[in-house]
């Protein structure tokens, strides 16, 4: 039986998009969730986009990203091969004023939430992005990868997060965490100031 999900015609769309809730950070914290966009947030939404750009510069491949229709954060899929991974999205939310806390740590204990939330069964082949939003710092994604909790329960974990805003462009940077070939492969996104092309660079 197929289901009915809503997508965008085209990364470029998305990003126009996405440009005003990027731009409002507050939105991508606490927006509400689309109705026609099968309940996804902003900052789901956004955390899909990233992650298609960043693999599809890594892997070669093209993704794209749909809705769910039966209650995930969204459906990544490879264009060609029509192989999807649905998703679980957890937020790191930003850290108050005066509130000091270790990065990695704060990205563990996330990914430790969403494990013990439904168990195996919800987590089983599920691909789990958190979006970061803490401003705690530097991070390695080496050291968090191999600290990943046993058994883990999702196929994959991505960690998506901005690194800053220079000359109006947004930097943001994605992590696969997988160091089964020596080290999680990292990338840089860079949105460009008016949000109608990007960029990707692999730095690890």
């Amino acid at each position: 039986m197929k289901y009915p999900v809503r997508r965008f015609k085209s990364p470029a769309i998305a990003l126009k998009e996405l440009e005003p809730f990027i731009r409002n950070g507050e939105h991508l914290q606490t927006g509400k969730p689309f109705k026609r966009f099968g309940g996804m947030r902003s900052r789901e939404i956004l955390g899909n986009w990233l992650v298609c750009a960043a693999a599809s510069v890594a892997n070669g491949v093209e993704l794209t990203f749909s809705s769910d229709p039966i209650g995930g954060d969204g459906i990544i899929c490879d264009a060609a091969t029509g192989e999807t991974w649905p998703t679980e999205h957890v937020m790191v939310p930003r850290l108050r004023p005066g509130q000091t806390s270790d990065g990695e740590a704060l990205i563990l204990k996330a990914i430790d939430h969403k494990r013990h939330k439904g168990g195996g069964a919800y987590a089983a082949g599920k691909t789990l992005i958190v979006f970061l939003e803490a401003g705690a710092g530097a991070w390695l994604p080496n050291n968090v990868a191999r600290q990943l909790p046993e058994p883990l329960h999702f196929a994959a974990v991505w960690v998506v997060g901005l690194q800053r805003v220079e000359a109006g462009d947004y930097v943001y940077g994605v992590a696969h965490l997988d160091v089964g070939e020596g080290n999680a492969p990292t990338l840089l996104v860079r949105v460009k100031k008016d949000f109608d092309a990007w960029q990707v660079e692999r730095i690890q």
